[in-house]
């Protein structure tokens, strides 16, 4: 920082003994040390205050993180990632909800859905709410 050889500071010295005299040279050393203690004390606090400062900011954005992230609907961002086109819902969706049941034999069910709608019945089948009853079995 300072570039100040030995010669430099033998010079400053020999001026203040000279200046000051040998007397007061102790005293005059003693504030010199206290006045440097103290302008180092307030350096130190100085520096810890911009460091704190540095610190609650960055605490500041780190919790402005948190509450971006417990906002988000963690459910609802793995179902984006996972189904993006909700084709995966659609297909998971249970027939009642759907309207038609496709039967292994390719042909459709009628009856009621959950809501009231009409849902087709296979060939053969009669609806059990109002008409013929099922037929029993024969090994009776």
């Amino acid at each position: 920082m300072f570039d100040i050889s030995w010669s430099h500071l033998l010079a400053i010295a020999v001026v203040a003994l000279v200046v000051i005299g040998p007397k007061d040279l102790p005293r005059v050393l003693r504030a010199l040390g206290r006045w440097a203690g103290k302008a180092r004390a307030v350096a130190r606090e100085f520096q810890s205050s911009i460091d704190q400062m540095i610190r609650e900011s960055e605490l500041e954005e780190v919790r402005k993180e948190v509450e971006q992230v417990a906002a988000t609907d963690v459910g609802r961002e793995i179902e984006k990632s996972v189904d993006p086109k909700g084709e995966l819902q659609a297909s998971l969706q249970s027939p009642e909800l759907t309207g038609t049941v496709n039967d292994p034999a390719g042909t459709t069910a009628t009856g009621t859905t959950g809501a009231g709608e009409p849902v087709a019945q296979p060939s053969g089948v009669a609806d059990h709410a109002g008409g013929t009853p099922p037929t029993e079995p024969a090994d009776r």
